[in-house]
């Protein structure tokens, strides 16, 4: 039986993608929540909180951004230019909040601009993978193999609506990580911050289940075809669920709780889109098997990834193990 070594490299990307969200995007909504936290001394706890972890977890971006590259060149070549403005938008402000995390502990007269950088470039990257990622889901017109659209394309209704569910899922995700490993008035108000961002990022889900399958016939057949509207029955409760875990971990001493229902929710939602777009790369346009370069190539490549990200997990999960735990108010990792 031949292996299919478009399949398998489609997994590894779609596997590096959805790391790069849960572990990037609670650093992400730090910052996010950053202009929310007056007090200076709470927002270098917020900074030590993912100091130790945040530039590993942008490993992924790279990952999955290089494999694209690699493996899917025609996918690659149909997508970039359909997305040119909000992809360097996003890499600008991940730029931008990069130079601010570290230049902010260098400088007493400068810190608060520095801190406007952090959190503008945390929100503006949020922004742009949410209006990148609805401009994808709602469709790049192809033809002959390229992309035919106009400049302004992917600003829509819905890849912007996209773009704000994805900053407030962002910011559930860094509000449930302070209360994951906080303690005292910082946690406190974390906790008062990720109950309506809960709230939202569901009612979000809930906007979006009803509004895609609408956006291509493809999506509709798919959502509610068997034996995929299986899975379209149970999200609802196990989104519901999700929401649930929060509460009660907000409500009770089970601090982790929040964060880990928070990444579910997250998971389910990538799930949702994967079904959606699945055998395409480009939604409706280009399968993995068309867009994927040869499968010589494919087999070299894959013998890197087999080096490579296992020693990725691994050191990621040695670094999280290693700074685990609450963090000191006096102390920090800085």
């Amino acid at each position: 039986m031949p292996i299919d070594y478009p399949f398998i490299w489609a997994a590894i990307i779609a596997f590096a993608v959805l790391a790069y969200v849960v572990l990037d995007g609670f650093d992400l909504g730090i910052g996010i929540l950053f202009p929310f936290f007056k007090d200076e001394h709470e927002r270098d706890l917020m900074v030590n909180s993912v100091a130790p972890v945040w530039d590993g977890n942008e490993t992924w971006l790279v990952l999955g951004g290089g494999g694209l590259l690699a493996v899917f060149p025609l996918a690659y070549a149909t997508i970039l230019p359909a997305l040119y403005m909000p992809i360097i938008l996003m890499l600008l402000g991940l730029i931008f909040r990069g130079v601010a995390f570290e230049y902010r502990w260098r400088t007493k007269r400068w810190k608060r601009v520095w801190d406007v950088g952090f959190a503008g470039g945390s929100a503006l990257a949020g922004l742009c993978q949410g209006i990148a990622l609805g401009a994808l889901v709602q469709g790049i017109p192809v033809e002959n193999r390229a992309y035919s659209g106009g400049w302004w394309d992917w600003l829509t209704p819905f890849s912007l609506a996209t773009g704000v569910a994805l900053v407030c899922g962002y910011g559930l995700l860094g509000a449930t990580w302070l209360v994951f490993r906080t303690l005292g008035p910082i946690q406190e108000r974390a906790r008062r911050y990720a109950l309506p961002l809960a709230i939202a990022t569901v009612a979000s889900m809930a906007v979006f289940s009803l509004w895609t399958p609408w956006l291509k016939p493809q999506y509709l057949d798919r959502w509610f075809g068997y034996p995929t509207a299986l899975f379209t029955v149970l999200v609802p409760l196990m989104v519901l669920a999700c929401l649930y875990g929060v509460f009660r971990g907000l409500q009770g001493s089970r601090d982790w709780l929040p964060f880990v229902a928070s990444l579910a929710l997250f998971v389910l939602g990538y799930v949702g889109i994967g079904i959606s777009f699945y055998p395409y790369i480009v939604p409706t346009a280009l399968t993995i098997w068309e867009a994927a370069a040869p499968d010589a190539s494919l087999k070299f490549l894959l013998v890197g990834a087999v080096v490579l990200v296992p020693i990725i997990l691994v050191y990621t999960a040695y670094a999280y193990w290693v700074f685990r735990g609450k963090i000191d108010p006096e102390e920090g990792y800085h």
